[in-house]
């Protein structure tokens, strides 16, 4: 009787260790910023997949290897590689991914993105979705590779560069 509650004792142990040991999970953004200008407008500055440097202050240059992919230089940070999925100029939006990661530089394993413009009667709604996994996928990450750091820098991408397009688009100093 004694070794049978040892061996459930044990097993309860390792079936509660495997539903904490589970991995990342996925997370995502979903931030949305209205311009006072028109869609067209908006979209020009958006869709034109080489020229995020132009418009979104973390970035300070970009290289296209081939259509369809650019490298990305961070300020002050490095390089991370994205890649477009796809392109529908009729219902404005785009939609890309992270090809090459650099944890040290972007603090995510992989990030799929979706950028949607629509006419709205304020001017142009601009929707910023992102779907990511933390850098570090084991089950026990230190703080900068955590769900949070993830959540906190794809955050900050995404209204950095929404912010920086209003701006300029609305003609703000």
């Amino acid at each position: 009787m004694k070794k049978l509650a040892t061996v459930f004792v044990a097993g309860q142990i390792a079936l509660t260790s495997l539903a904490f040991a589970h991995g990342p999970t996925p997370q995502k953004i979903d931030e949305t910023v209205v311009i006072s200008a028109p869609v067209d407008a908006v979209w020009n500055k958006v869709s034109d997949f080489s020229t995020i440097a132009d418009w979104h202050p973390m970035v300070e240059k970009v290289e296209v290897p081939e259509e369809g992919t650019r490298i990305l230089t961070l300020k002050d940070k490095g390089n991370i590689t994205e890649s477009l999925d796809d392109m529908n100029a009729d219902a404005y939006s785009m939609s890309y991914r992270l090809y090459e990661e650099d944890i040290e530089v972007f603090p995510v394993s992989f990030y799929s993105v979706s950028i949607e413009l629509s006419e709205g009667a304020e001017g142009t709604e601009m929707n910023w979705k992102g779907r990511f996994y933390r850098a570090d996928t084991g089950n026990f990450p230190p703080e900068h590779y955590s769900d949070e750091a993830a959540v906190a820098a794809m955050t900050e991408f995404a209204t950095t560069g929404m912010e920086s397009l209003k701006t300029q688009l609305e003609g703000h100093k």
